[in-house]
């Protein structure tokens, strides 16, 4: 008989508590241990009743979310998902306390975000982060990063109608940060969904920005591809590339979720085999469901070569391990090693 896994609310909303304890309690694999509203609450309730899970408002009275994960994550790691309202001061909330070892950020129920969507997402991600090691995932944001030499010459010339498309989920806010602080300003032009709310790319795209010596924004519809910049799809938009004569630019459009999401890392590919076929290098990171699987396997169908992020440094093996059963992946290899692998296959693929 499976142990269903403890979670413990943490919220200074009452009416928030009451929903997620009601509607997450209907999963039987999920059972609510206990619900505070704050974290000196939550702090006691913790050594008391020891969840697997904790759920955590971003902004809270007496303390706010970042600092009591900071603390947690210092003196006593669970796996944290931050429940954040979708504001563009929430964002850049959520994207530090992804930093600060968060596994994912949700947002609040609201005019975009059903609180059907919420539940949903939800579970996906408790389940996941219960799996986490969560010892190993907050070590490993402090992962040396070697910055890669500036590509020769000739090996410019040979990558400057190269793509490199990216998909990453669950984690891979942490796997992205190392891969694009590793590129020099040299490489080719990189376009990239990461699953995250509405407002919450426009910071995570801003403080990458900050950190890499490559050029690092949200999407803009129009948007040039080109070598030393790298193009994060906008929450709720899907992003797809498209070429005008020589030259590769991005599309943000709306439109239906595609295999559960928006963006979606299958609309991403399926436009990348299409546009830039054996001109692109494709990368599937850490990440829940099977997005980008069937879409990788398009790119490789259309020349493109392929890398998935391998199990033992995914946080979730979900997404490299649905592109790898669908055989559309050409290599496998740990997260440290993705960098050097992208440049090289992008240059030996270049005319």
């Amino acid at each position: 008989m499976f142990k269903p896994i403890r979670v413990l609310i943490v919220d200074d909303s009452a009416t928030v508590r009451q929903i997620l304890t009601r509607e997450l309690a209907k999963d039987p694999k999920i059972e609510i241990v206990g619900a505070a509203a704050d974290p000196y609450v939550a702090r006691e309730m913790i050594v008391q009743l020891e969840p697997d899970v904790l759920t955590l408002d971003v902004e809270m009275p007496r303390m706010d979310g970042i600092t009591f994960l900071q603390k947690l994550m210092k003196h006593r790691p669970i796996p944290v998902i931050m429940v954040s309202s979708l504001t563009p001061k929430g964002g850049e909330l959520a994207v530090q306390a992804l930093s600060a070892g968060a596994i994912d950020v949700l947002c609040k129920p609201g005019a975009a975000y059903a609180v059907g969507d919420l539940v949903r997402h939800l579970t996906e991600a408790i389940k996941a982060a219960a799996r986490v090691d969560i010892k190993r995932y907050v070590s490993r944001s402090h992962m040396a990063v070697q910055p890669l030499a500036p590509l020769a010459s000739a090996a410019l010339a040979r990558t400057t109608n190269q793509i490199i498309a990216i998909g990453a989920s669950t984690g891979g806010t942490q796997a992205l940060e190392f891969v694009l602080r590793s590129m020099p300003p040299t490489c080719p032009g990189i376009v990239i969904v990461q699953h995250m709310p509405e407002h919450f790319t426009r910071a995570f795209a801003d403080r990458l920005n900050d950190q890499c010596t490559i050029q690092v924004k949200e999407a803009e519809d129009g948007d040039s591809v080109i070598p030393g910049r790298a193009i994060i799809a906008r929450g709720n938009y899907h992003l797809a590339l498209n070429r005008s004569g020589a030259q590769y630019l991005v599309q943000v459009k709306a439109g239906p979720l595609v295999s559960r999401h928006r963006p979606s890392v299958n609309v991403l590919f399926r436009s990348v085999a299409r546009h830039a076929g054996s001109n692109a290098v494709g990368v599937i990171l850490t990440g829940m469901g099977s997005d980008g699987a069937e879409g990788m396997k398009v790119m490789k169908d259309a020349g493109a070569v392929n890398i998935a992020q391998d199990e033992a440094s995914c946080i979730v093996f979900g997404m490299p391990k649905e592109a790898i059963a669908h055989g559309g992946v050409d290599r496998v290899l740990p997260l440290q090693d993705i960098p050097q692998a992208m440049l090289q296959m992008a240059s030996a693929r270049g005319v």
